[in-house]
């Protein structure tokens, strides 16, 4: 049996500084050095989340930590989830289940006591630690807001709770990290100071031996040590956590490929739904709210939404409600995936007033069905079989098994006596989606495009090069953990790490 190990946390200068891809790395080289490793973030902002294979909701940066760590992920790894509504209010998971709706100045003042969410994160903490050895822990944002420190629940208050061997890691490539790790250790109590073993430069471009000097610089300036410079680097495809990533992706059509347009809209969710096809060469895969943009597609894909209504009107008045329809009989294909499928029914209502004012709203019109939003959100994993083979028809004998994930708030039906014509059979027997034809569908199904046949049904009828080439991206995400850890372990001090992880 492997020796125990300190829980380890890696906490930032600042978001985006690279923590959740620095945790992933170490979540595969305790896996490769024979340990059994786990995820751990007390609270994630995100509207990208996952359904649990026992029905809960949380964070997809853990699931790919997890996925990383070899195990299924669970609730446990990201007790606390905040999925912003609007600019103001979160609604918040516990535990994989949402207990309500909080405005930020709620959340985050001095009106709303988190010490409740605290313990049950700290709970969560210790059920894992019973099973895991090390848990790799995560913080969030910025550990310098000192004005949030009475009320962290992520950061470094965990962080001590643990007794969590703790590293800072900096984003040189935004210039001042000098500033920015040497103001972010001066801000620390002594308590949290002593919690801190290392420093991890990371994003950083050119010759690593460069930074020598600077090195020394921030080792006599903190009394810390500097343990890894991490380099840029482009050619390892790990899931991104937060939506600003989008800001960095292509944004316009490719000639030799086929091009997907995936429709950007304000409150876009589960934007990793698109991580599979956008790493499958047959494919060029951009996010736009374009007109212009949209028309040049051969497939347009209507994304999940936190607010369907509401991007649903948005859609309708910046044209691009109006380019989906012409696109469809233009003869180009037209996907809808959750809140993306609910909008190209006939309507969508909401008689409870859960998401919008609007009691009802004109859908696209382009599937015969309509929606209505309820209370009840429905969390949970499926198997299926993507029913549709090449010659558009009815086919559960060669479609291989599907994986997914539901996570919506609405039930969808068929208008008048339009009879069935589902996207997938559940294993449970449930059917799933509405297919019109091979070039209009819609699916309640994240995670849908994971699977290699449903890629190859997106392929089928163009004619570009190596259409007919297979990709597996399951083998392709693990092949991408592996470069991961070895880029990591090549440029960071090991043996330093397990030296203040060993319990003596």
């Amino acid at each position: 049996m492997k020796q125990q190990l300190k829980p380890i946390m890696f906490v930032g200068t600042c978001s985006d500084a690279g923590k959740s891809i620095i945790n992933s790395a170490f979540c595969r080289i305790f896996k490769q050095d024979g340990y059994h490793p786990a995820p751990f973030k007390a609270q994630n902002m995100s509207l990208n989340s996952y359904s649990t294979p026992e029905g809960g909701e949380m964070g997809r940066a853990q699931v790919v930590q997890a996925e990383a760590c070899g195990i299924a992920p669970h609730t446990d790894m990201n007790p606390v989830l905040l999925k912003p509504t609007n600019d103001l209010c979160s609604q918040v998971v516990l535990n994989g289940c949402p207990v309500g709706n909080l405005s930020a100045k709620d959340y985050f003042g001095s009106q709303y006591d988190k010490e409740d969410l605290f313990e049950a994160a700290v709970k969560s903490f210790r059920r894992l630690e019973t099973q895991y050895n090390p848990i790799v822990l995560e913080g969030a944002g910025s550990i310098s807001e000192i004005n949030l420190r009475d009320r962290d629940i992520t950061n470094m208050r965990m962080a001590i709770k643990a007794g969590a061997a703790t590293y800072l890691v900096a984003d040189i490539d935004r210039g001042g990290v000098f500033g920015s790790v040497y103001g972010t250790i001066e801000l620390l109590t002594p308590e949290e100071r002593a919690c801190m073993k290392g420093i991890v430069i990371n994003k950083f471009r050119g010759d690593a031996n460069l930074f020598n000097d600077g090195r020394k610089i921030l080792e006599e300036l903190t009394g810390i040590p500097v343990v890894g410079v991490i380099p840029w680097f482009h050619d390892i495809k790990i899931e991104e956590e937060d939506s600003v990533v989008l800001d960095t992706k292509n944004n316009t059509y490719r000639d030799g490929k086929i091009n997907v347009a995936i429709v950007l809209l304000k409150q876009m969710s589960n934007f990793t739904d698109f991580d599979a096809i956008d790493n499958d060469h047959r494919f060029n895969v951009y996010y736009t709210n374009h007109v212009s943009e949209l028309e040049k597609a051969d497939i347009l894909i209507l994304p999940g939404t936190k607010s369907t209504l509401s991007d649903l009107q948005s859609i309708r008045a910046n044209g691009v409600a109006d380019a989906i329809i012409r696109a469809y009989k233009k003869g180009k294909k037209v996907i809808g995936i959750c809140g993306g499928y609910q909008m190209m029914g006939i309507r969508l209502e909401d008689p409870e007033g859960l998401e919008s004012c609007l009691p009802v709203a004109a859908g696209l019109g382009l599937l015969p069905q309509y929606t209505v939003i309820e209370e009840e959100k429905i969390t949970r994993q499926s198997y299926f079989r993507f029913l549709r083979n090449k010659s558009n028809r009815l086919n559960e004998t060669t479609n291989s098994k599907c994986r997914g994930y539901e996570i919506h708030m609405g039930r969808t039906s068929s208008v008048d006596d339009t009879s069935e014509s589902p996207v997938n059979r559940l294993e449970d027997g449930r059917m799933d989606g509405y297919w019109l034809n091979d070039r209009c569908w819609g699916t309640y199904m994240h995670g849908i495009l994971d699977n290699s046949c449903v890629l190859d049904a997106l392929a089928d009828g163009f004619n570009r090069k190596a259409t007919s080439e297979h990709f597996n991206y399951a083998a392709f995400k693990e092949e991408q953990y592996d470069k991961l850890a070895a880029l990591v372990r090549a440029n960071i001090d090991m043996e330093k790490i397990y030296s203040d992880l060993y319990i003596i």
